[in-house]
């Protein structure tokens, strides 16, 4: 399965979370740690929900990029 991931810049770190699977989330202090610490929650949260006879509703969330034009303040 492939799940939609959001990626967040902090101050000091990176936070990830999954809007597939509420409460599966990440922090990491670069890119790179968190992208491994996101996949890593993932499937502790699949195995979670599987371990408890929970269904695991297919992902969803659809991710897309809207390019715009120059912002033009008034």
């Amino acid at each position: 399965m492939r799940y939609t991931v959001i990626i967040e810049p902090g101050n000091n770190s990176y936070g990830a979370y999954v809007p597939d699977l509420p409460g599966c989330v990440a922090v990491g202090e670069t890119l790179e740690e968190v992208r491994t610490l996101i996949a890593e929650a993932i499937a502790f949260h699949l195995e979670a929900l599987q371990e408890q006879g929970e269904a695991i509703a297919p992902p969803r969330t659809l991710c897309d990029y809207v390019e715009v034009g120059e912002f033009v303040e008034r």
